[in-house]
């Protein structure tokens, strides 16, 4: 292989490293433990734990009880798993590094930023719920893809808001 081409493979191989990282890392592992997806995932979105920092993954799970409003309680072994694998793979990026408010991911500011022109109509849509709901919108949430270019305009729009949505 000339340098040329060289050169060109090394670009190309940057810009898809790049592409893969447009959502700031959060993708989901590899290797999700089943007890996440199922006991996470019941209420909400099982979000990606590069989302949070380590500091809020801990007071999240030492605080189950009492889960932002909800007793989300789980058998010791199970709380030891799932704390195991948040603390391996939390955030460490920018957008994670700091806690958010009440270590709530929608109230980080870089959520609210990327969320700033939804209206609380849409939130309280039925078929959205809440901003925890990200799989309303966001085709590919349960994989840790957030991209602009997979989301779905949920139901019950009217049709103005449906024009908006689309700006």
């Amino acid at each position: 292989m000339n340098t040329r081409s060289a050169t060109l493979a090394a670009a190309l191989a940057l810009l898809a490293a790049a592409g893969a990282s447009a959502d700031g890392g959060a993708r989901m592992p590899a290797q999700v433990p089943k007890a996440y997806t199922a006991e996470c995932g019941a209420c909400h979105t099982a979000y990606p734990p590069a989302l949070l920092p380590r500091e809020s993954w801990r007071r999240i799970m030492t605080g189950l009880d009492r889960h932002y409003g909800s007793d989300a309680s789980l058998d010791a072994g199970t709380v030891r798993q799932l704390d195991a694998w948040l603390q391996a793979t939390a955030g460490t990026s920018k957008k994670a590094r700091e806690a958010p408010p009440e270590d709530r991911i929608t109230r980080a500011a870089w959520f609210l930023r990327e969320h700033r022109k939804v209206d609380a109509a849409t939130w309280a849509l039925p078929s959205v719920k809440s901003p925890a709901q990200c799989a309303a919108c966001h085709a590919g949430a349960d994989q840790g893809r957030f991209d602009d270019d997979d989301l779905r305009i949920p139901e019950g729009l009217s049709a103005a808001q449906r024009r908006a949505w689309r700006d």
